[in-house]
């Protein structure tokens, strides 16, 4: 029997683990929908039926048959963030475990925190452009001098640069210089920004003729691939293998976190492909007093390959014992 030195006990069961994550402040997750709610199934529905039931509603709530209907445009948001995660096996059994947080608010209608807003950070102001109309009509403005077919005051040319993070910058935030037009610029980035995102800095663009207003910057955000970790929002995925001696009699692993190696202790009877969250390891959300999503391990049980005879001779009278008991032929009995 592993005995508990002081390694992490992972949550294996959706419990009220988004309370005790995120204490007694009310998660955001915890408002959203039921998926299969919103698309009318019950939880052991297939595949097939799964699509059919996001093909029925899609069909009745698309844009082009509701032109100017807000609120059909959010249910078809909806509906296709719902599909989004029940047509994918792994999103599924993630989500089917640990709820909203175990899929990480994937979809369009999770919304974005950064979307047609300002962000500051230490003191420095931040606008996020995710390629909305707003950006495009700058964009358009700086080129042809108007914008949503209304006239601008003369401005600068917006400039774009890139900037490149590791995973854990990205995680985290950082201090990174840029060079604009030859001088150097120190940006802040906030904990949290995900690869593709765009930062707008007003009035650091290019000079406006005849004293008008400058253009802006955009910064948009690249970041490095992990060896081993990934990402999904504030979510962080990680696969760890044991050997099936250890997932029969359970034990206890170093999982790589950003954090550094978390102790984790696996439990007797692990299946392979049986997810753990780690909560508070994963990716800081945003605009939040310091609460941070999971870090979810998925576990896989390797098969040996190349046995001893003795090894086979032990699996052969194990197996035999499980017949003559009259339970299922397999290791796990």
């Amino acid at each position: 029997m592993v005995q508990n030195s002081g390694a992490e006990e992972p949550d294996f069961l959706t419990g009220d683990w988004e309370r005790r994550l995120f204490g007694a402040k009310e998660s955001l997750d915890m408002a959203k929908r039921d998926y299969y709610e919103i698309l009318g199934v019950g939880k052991n529905a297939s595949d097939d039926e799964i699509k059919k039931a996001y093909r029925k509603l899609a069909l009745k709530y698309h844009p082009d048959k509701n032109p100017g209907n807000k609120e059909a445009e959010e249910k078809f948001k909806e509906v296709s963030e719902a599909h989004e995660v029940l047509s994918d096996k792994q999103k599924r059994a993630r989500y089917d475990q640990f709820g909203h947080a175990g899929v990480g608010g994937a979809g369009s209608a999770a919304g974005n925190p950064f979307e047609n807003g300002s962000f500051n950070f230490n003191g420095q102001g931040f606008n996020f452009d995710f390629g909305g109309s707003g950006g495009l009509d700058d964009i358009l403005g700086s080129i042809f001098g108007f914008g949503g077919g209304q006239r601008r005051p003369a401005r600068g040319a917006d400039h774009r640069t890139v900037v490149v993070l590791t995973f854990e910058e990205a995680v985290f935030g950082a201090t990174k210089t840029i060079n604009v037009g030859g001088k150097e610029l120190k940006i802040k980035i906030p904990e949290g920004i995900d690869d593709g995102m765009s930062i707008r800095l007003s009035g650091k663009g290019g000079a406006a003729p005849k004293g008008g207003t400058k253009g802006d910057l955009y910064v948009v955000v690249r970041v490095k691939p992990h060896k081993h970790l990934t990402r999904e929002g504030s979510i962080i995925l990680s696969e760890v293998k044991i050997s099936m001696v250890d997932a029969a009699l359970g034990t206890e692993i170093d999982v790589e976190t950003v954090d550094g190696d978390v102790r984790m202790r696996v439990p007797a009877g692990t299946q392979s492909g049986t997810p753990f969250k780690l909560s508070g390891h994963g990716v800081p959300l945003m605009r939040s007093d310091g609460d941070r999503g999971p870090h979810i391990v998925t576990v896989i049980v390797e098969t040996p390959k190349n046995l001893t005879k003795h090894q086979k001779e032990l699996l052969e009278e194990f197996r035999s014992g499980a017949k003559a008991k009259g339970k299922k032929r397999g290791f796990w009995g």
